[in-house]
């Protein structure tokens, strides 16, 4: 029973950590309805920064983690500016293509930087494990701050959109751009924001990430981001909520793969979940089916 509710929190923490990226994810489509396939890469810059500042500039692990979150909120503000919106009016196909390629640039320009042998990546939690149960369940200080600052980061995302004029451009722009234009809304600004907003959360993730899981390599964001995008489809794309849920559901179900089917396996069965939501309920668990008007 110990090993289950380890394993669950172990899921959850990931979890946390896919919410966090697929939060990203969504807020991207929701606004500017395309899918920034090099999201998980700018987790990647994120978690090399913050390894350069403190492993290597020695600066506290608070600057750190802010100079990690400004350098991937500029990078992801200038490949909006230069790879995204000039395709604003471009098919989803093309704004795909250039998604991947952004990616690959990414992966190709920090194994130039800094090679493709691992990182050791120093855990930025200083928190000691908490033993419950007269010792038997451990919780590491890895996992219990990972969850709280998932389920932080997506209150005060809802609570942003909700309760700010920003939020509220935000939203008028996912309805209707033109509308939102139409009302003053300035809509080149409010996406830059919205990038600006997720690939900050990126870097969040990409520490909290390499702290868990302490080895950094130019594809580390990869894989993570691919899931997270998972998430975000199994939660129901464009809804915060749902990307929360759906990356929370989608960590538990890959740690609980490993532990009682196969480690091999686990990933065909996290991406299996993709096909039978897309077979099943294309709009995910939050999403809304949206009537287009011909």
């Amino acid at each position: 029973m110990m090993s289950f509710i380890s394993y669950l929190l172990s899921g959850i923490s990931l979890g946390s950590v896919y919410a966090i990226i697929a939060l990203g994810y969504t807020m991207v489509y929701g606004i500017a309805k395309m899918l920034n396939f090099a999201h998980g890469d700018i987790l990647m810059v994120g978690g090399y920064t913050a390894f350069i500042a403190f492993n290597q500039m020695g600066l506290p692990i608070p600057v750190a983690v802010l100079l990690s979150m400004a350098v991937c909120t500029a990078l992801g503000v200038l490949i909006e500016r230069i790879a995204y919106k000039p395709l604003r009016n471009a098919n989803s196909l093309a704004v795909l293509i250039t998604a991947i390629g952004v990616s690959y640039l990414l992966q190709n320009l920090a194994l130039l930087l800094f090679s493709a042998n691992p990182k050791s990546f120093t855990s930025f939690v200083k928190i000691s494990p908490i033993k419950l149960a007269g010792g038997n369940l451990t919780i590491s200080g890895e996992t219990v701050v990972t969850i709280a600052v998932g389920a932080i980061v997506a209150v005060c995302l809802l609570l942003f959109i909700q309760k700010t004029k920003a939020g509220q451009a935000m939203l008028a722009v996912s309805e209707d751009k033109g509308a939102a234009s139409l009302m003053g809304v300035n809509v080149n600004a409010t996406i830059a924001l919205t990038f600006a907003i997720g690939s900050s959360l990126a870097s969040v993730a990409g520490i909290l990430l390499c702290s868990a899981y302490p080895s950094l390599t130019p594809t580390t964001g990869a894989m993570p981001g691919i899931k997270a995008f998972v998430a975000a489809v199994l939660g129901g794309i464009g809804s915060i909520p749902g990307a929360f849920i759906g990356g929370i559901l989608l960590g538990i179900l890959e740690n609980l793969s490993k532990a009682y089917i196969s480690s091999k396996l686990s990933d065909a069965i996290v991406f299996s979940v993709l096909i039978v939501v897309l077979l099943i309920k294309p709009t995910g668990i939050l999403g809304k089916k949206i009537m287009e008007k011909v």
